[in-house]
C-alpha cells in the first residue's frame, strides 16, 4: 500500500442543478452513492454544503462508477480533483485539505458549462521548478508529455453523454442482466424473449458503455499511478 502522502486522490464533488427550482435530492442520491461506491470512498460522500456532495477515493473503478450512478439521478453537475491531501485523513471530507479539494472545486464550479456537465482536474504539485521536467509519477503527466487527465476526462464526458441518453427501461434491464449473468435469464425475469433484451440491451448502448467505463478506469488508474 502507498503511503498516505504519496497517494494521488480523487475528490469527488456534486452540485445539484436547479436547486432552487427543484426537491432537495441530496438525500436520494447520498443513498445511491452509499448502497454503489460506500465501501470504496476512504472518505464516504456527504452533504457538504446546501446542494453539494463531496467523497474522498484513491480507486479509479470507485470515480467511475460514481460517475455512472450520478448520471442515471437528474441533476448533477460533477467536478473530480486529483492530487494530494493532507494527512493524516480526518474523519469527514468537509475537513479534508490539499491539492486534490482545490481542484475539485474548481472543478465543479467549470462543471456548469462544460460538456456534460463534468470536469476532471488535476491539482497543482510541487516540481523542480518551471524550466525542469515533472517528476516521475506526478498527476497527469503521460509519457510523451500529454496530460493524461485530459484523455482521462475526455472519456469521462463520452460515457457520460452516452448513458445520460438511456431511458429508465434501459437502466432496468442492465440492472435486470447484471443480477441474472444471461440474457435468456433476463429474459426469463422479465418474461420477453431474448430478442427482446438483445434489443433493450443495443437501444442501452451496453456493449459501447463498457468499453467506455474501462477506458476511463485505464486513464484514471494511469493518472493516479494505480495499477489497473
Amino acid at each position: 500500500m502507498k503511503d498516505g502522502s504519496l497517494t494521488i486522490w480523487a475528490v469527488v464533488t456534486a452540485d445539484q442543478r436547479n436547486s432552487r427550482r427543484s426537491t432537495d435530492r441530496v438525500p436520494d442520491a447520498l443513498a445511491a452513492l452509499a448502497e454503489e461506491v460506500g465501501h470504496a470512498f476512504t472518505l464516504p460522500f456527504e452533504r457538504t454544503a446546501g446542494d453539494e456532495i463531496q467523497g474522498l477515493t484513491d480507486d479509479p473503478d470507485a470515480v467511475v462508477a460514481t460517475v455512472l450512478t450520478l448520471t442515471r439521478l437528474p441533476d448533477w453537475h460533477l467536478g473530480i480533483g486529483l492530487g494530494t491531501v493532507e494527512q493524516p485523513l480526518p474523519g469527514s471530507t468537509r475537513e479534508a485539505r490539499g491539492a486534490a479539494y482545490l481542484a475539485a472545486r474548481r472543478a465543479v464550479e467549470e462543471a456548469r458549462t462544460s460538456p456534460a456537465n463534468l470536469r476532471l482536474i488535476a491539482g497543482a504539485e510541487p516540481g523542480p521548478g518551471p524550466s525542469g521536467p515533472a517528476s516521475p509519477g506526478s498527476v497527469g503527466t503521460g509519457p510523451y508529455g500529454e496530460r493524461v487527465t485530459q484523455r482521462a476526462e475526455a472519456a469521462l464526458v463520452m460515457l457520460r453523454a452516452l448513458v445520460s441518453r438511456r431511458t429508465p427501461e434501459g437502466w432496468e434491464i442492465m440492472d435486470v442482466l447484471d443480477e441474472a449473468g444471461t440474457g435468456r435469464a433476463a429474459a426469463h425475469s422479465l418474461g420477453i424473449s431474448p430478442s427482446a433484451v438483445s434489443q433493450r440491451l443495443a437501444r442501452a448502448g451496453r456493449a459501447e458503455s463498457s468499453l467506455g467505463a474501462e477506458l476511463a478506469r485505464s486513464l484514471l488508474a494511469e493518472a493516479m499511478g494505480v495499477e489497473s
